[in-house]
């Protein structure tokens, strides 16, 4: 095999690493956003349509436990890995997520 690298492949190796230098930087970005937003919500409870907890279980699936444990996020891992088990559980259908019992707000 050839060892020389040719000019090509110098400039593909340049491209590829200044895309990921990019990526990287709007990933970091994100996480600073989302750490900010989160200290404006303090206490206050979010609450998630079916839609979005299948559109955040889904990602968060292919990220997994230990990705999800070093970000940042809104919920705990955990609770977006169950959220996954129930929605594949179910398939399609209507999921009815657990909530919490208490007293409802009026």
């Amino acid at each position: 095999m050839n060892a020389i690298i040719q000019p090509w492949q110098l400039l593909l190796i340049t491209l590829a690493g200044l895309i990921n230098r990019e990526q990287q930087q709007i990933i970091e970005y994100l996480q600073t956003e989302n750490s900010i937003l989160k200290e404006h919500l303090s206490r206050k409870r979010i609450r998630y349509t079916d839609k979005q907890r299948r559109r955040l279980a889904a990602k968060a699936k292919v990220l997994g436990r230990t990705v999800l444990g070093q970000l940042d996020t809104l919920v705990t891992p955990d609770t977006l890995l169950a959220w996954h088990r129930m929605a594949s559980q179910v398939g399609c259908k209507e999921i009815r997520w657990k909530r919490q019992a208490g007293p409802r707000s009026s």
